[in-house]
């Protein structure tokens, strides 16, 4: 057993995709445990001693095997089109698939939905099956009938049309192939998600302590989960439209300085960087053209003797050699190129090739919060800047890369079928 995070440990491997189990699925393990164990005691008392509880163990056992074969069935289906499955967790409330990206068109997003449903309504026709061979009320038999009783729930459950359950993806896909438009399919999905969340967790308090039935507990735990998954899931999709109506010009700052390239690095080094507490970035110009962004670790590699003779010039990166974009750069662009290049910041070229601004994390942020209005203060802007990192609620480097997924997956069909 392999320790994934403080709360995950992983059990093993599945076709290559990591199983873990979370710290709640202990808890669960021991109740299911514990309830089928003391009702069947009751119910069969003609069993010998333990059997009861060892098949409630048993029972446990299996219905995280049905739960993880439910999410297995998603995981193969996703994979087959090409999308990575980082891991399958358990946990108290049954299991996830950790997928790497969203399918590419409603038809293949319904296929990786489905999946799990049918894999459950499957488990529930063999179960089935098999309960007819062992004797009547034996040990088997009994544990056969009730793991096709889960098997069935687990697949009746799932397809509730709401987010986060696959019902709640079937909805998205559907409402997607019908308006074209996958983030209207999400939105419905995920409002019904949380429709429903609060029916659950309004019919679990009144269960609770108007009937007295503890059963209630559970059904308004199931709520708030779902309620809070289909909260995440809308916002995540609020997230995208807002970067999809982005663009550089409206992320990037004039947060630089602008340098004659004809001055001595002394000079340079006396007017700008020894009256400067906070690094700036500096581009060189002469004879009214940029000339490029100044290299202050080439200028520290020359020697300071040679400062009065070498000008600025020989420490100026060319604009064809820096990292750019333009004004009209879609910011899911500029957000995919700060990750994969690894770069603190992108210079953005005005259609005359001037230096119109620049962009790092700090100002990407900083434009969705006004997109969005989200309640980011300057404090929290300053130290994404310093720290150079997005803050992990935003997770804006995965959004992007599925938006421009999303963005080049039209163009690829449609060059497809031309050809």
């Amino acid at each position: 057993m392999q320790q994934g995070s403080k709360t995950n440990w992983q059990v093993g491997a599945l076709f290559g995709i990591p199983v873990y189990i979370d710290s709640s699925w202990f808890l669960i393990l021991a109740l299911v445990t514990f309830a089928n164990g003391l009702s069947w005691q009751q119910l069969y008392p003609q069993w010998f001693m333990g059997i009861a509880w060892a098949l409630g163990l048993a029972m446990a056992l299996l219905l995280f095997v049905s739960v993880l074969l439910h999410e297995l069935g998603h995981s193969l289906v996703a994979r087959s089109q090409g999308i990575k499955v980082n891991s399958i967790t358990l946990f108290m409330f049954g299991g996830v698939a950790s997928i790497d990206d969203e399918a590419k068109t409603p038809g293949r997003a319904f296929q990786v939905a489905i999946a799990g449903p049918l894999v459950s309504l499957c488990l529930f026709t063999l179960m089935a099956l098999l309960a007819t061979l062992p004797p009547e009320a034996s040990p088997g038999q009994v544990l056969l009938e009730n793991l096709a009783d889960i098997n069935l729930v687990l697949a009746l459950f799932n397809l509730i049309p709401g987010l986060p359950l696959d019902g709640g993806q079937i909805l998205k896909a559907l409402v997607w192939k019908a308006t074209g438009n996958r983030f209207q399919g999400v939105r419905w999905a995920a409002r019904t998600g949380q429709a429903l969340g609060w029916l659950a967790i309004t019919l679990g308090l009144l269960i609770t302590f108007l009937m007295g039935n503890l059963t209630g507990i559970w059904m308004t735990m199931l709520g708030w989960f779902g309620l809070r998954n289909a909260y995440t899931y809308e916002r995540y999709t609020q997230l995208q439209e807002a970067l999809l109506q982005l663009q550089a010009e409206d992320a990037m700052t004039r947060d630089f300085r602008v340098v004659d390239a004809t001055k001595s690095l002394r000079q340079f080094a006396d007017h700008y960087l020894l009256d400067t507490v906070q690094q700036s970035t500096y581009f060189a110009a002469s004879d009214g053209r940029y000339r490029g962004m100044v290299n202050l670790d080439s200028l520290n590699m020359i020697e300071r003797s040679q400062w009065d003779l070498q000008s600025i010039a020989s420490v100026v990166q060319p604009l064809q050699e820096i990292s750019t974009v333009r004004q009209n750069t879609p910011m899911t662009e500029v957000i995919e190129r700060l990750e994969a290049e690894h770069l603190p910041l992108i210079t953005v070229l005005s259609p005359a090739d001037a230096v119109a601004g620049i962009i790092d994390r700090g100002d990407a942020v900083k434009a969705l919060a006004k997109k969005l209005n989200l309640p980011i203060s300057e404090a929290d802007i300053r130290r994404i800047k310093e720290e150079g990192s997005y803050p992990h609620s935003l997770q804006l480097p995965a959004i992007a890369r599925t938006v421009m997924a999303d963005l080049v997956a039209p163009k690829t069909a449609a060059k497809s079928s031309s050809n």
